[in-house]
């Protein structure tokens, strides 16, 4: 089976991690993954991308043409692409509503499959007959690893306490107010944060595994992946109550929910403080990417085979 994964390519890192890894993970199941990014920001910037897609497109047969994000599934519609999966994330159902009228009309007449992440997004989309498939965490790459070790190599000081804002602090609604105040309530000059911003894909286990704590404060999210690597790396975690993060780490010892609320959180982080692991892997065996890639499989057959009875 060959399959094309189209997404954006804006970031520093180029293409998601996220996407990429996926893609990756399909490999082990025999599937002949090609990629195309998207360069450029914002509608006029994607819709830039529209002639090169459809030249690519015209050179090339695949079975399966597999996006990510629904403004690059757009484009890929405009492009002419046939047998469309598209993957929506977190900032795609919760868009605004106006935005959400476009989602719907291409889900339901244009795109062979959709799939969401969580069932909060499902419910949050409105959608019919999509698809809820988590994406999946490689076991391989994302395990527990001596903490000292890691925050040598990544010249993060030993003696003291490290918190992992796992986002783009810059975003805004990845709410890193809310994480800075609550850690300036602790009072700890032995704290120190660090940020999942623009890091090289193959440190980022090591950033979880070097933390003491892996903080996430987000207003939304979908399906957030940084939540489900920090427990395959069973590191301790704080997060709000948003997307799937509450039943991802339901159960976990070290793993916590708390309030939009400063004062819960600096409690939570204290207590999560108290961790020098988790039971987070054995938690989520479910989320090995391996059994996650067999799911996509199934579906990109599923709707091969929809195409040829019609």
């Amino acid at each position: 089976m060959k399959v094309l994964f189209i997404s954006s390519g804006n970031s520093k890192l180029g293409i998601s991690p996220i996407t990429y890894n996926q893609g990756e993970s399909l490999k082990k199941q025999s599937v002949d993954i090609e990629y195309f990014t998207i360069k450029g920001k914002g509608l006029i910037g994607y819709l830039s991308n529209v002639k090169a897609l459809k030249r690519y497109l015209k050179r090339k047969d695949f079975d399966i043409i597999h996006v990510h994000y629904s403004m690059s599934a757009f484009v890929a519609s405009l492009a002419g692409a046939k047998s469309l999966v598209v993957s929506l994330m977190g900032t795609d159902v919760k868009a605004s509503p106006f935005f959400k009228i476009f989602i719907k009309f291409f889900a339901k007449y244009i795109w062979k499959a959709t799939i969401v992440k969580s069932n909060d997004m499902a419910e949050s989309l409105g959608v019919k007959d999509v698809m809820v498939i988590p994406n999946g965490v490689n076991f391989n790459r994302f395990k527990p690893l001596d903490k000292i070790d890691c925050q040598k190599q990544l010249e993060w000081d030993f003696n003291k306490k490290h918190i992992l804002f796992a986002a783009n602090q810059d975003r805004e609604e990845k709410n890193y107010k809310l994480a800075a105040g609550a850690i300036a309530i602790l009072k700890d000059s032995n704290i120190i944060v660090h940020f999942l911003k623009d890091v090289p894909n193959k440190e980022v286990p090591l950033y979880y595994n070097a933390a003491d704590v892996v903080l996430l404060t987000s207003l939304w999210e979908g399906s957030p992946n940084v939540i489900k690597e920090a427990m395959a790396c069973n590191r301790p975690i704080v997060a709000t109550d948003v997307g799937d993060i509450a039943e991802v780490i339901l159960g976990s010892k070290g793993c916590f929910i708390c309030k939009f609320n400063k004062n819960d959180l600096a409690k939570k982080i204290q207590q999560a403080l108290a961790f020098n692991a988790t039971d987070g892997r054995s938690n989520i065996e479910n989320l090995n990417a391996d059994r996650v890639s067999n799911l996509i499989v199934s579906m990109y057959q599923s709707t091969l085979d929809n195409k040829n009875k019609n």
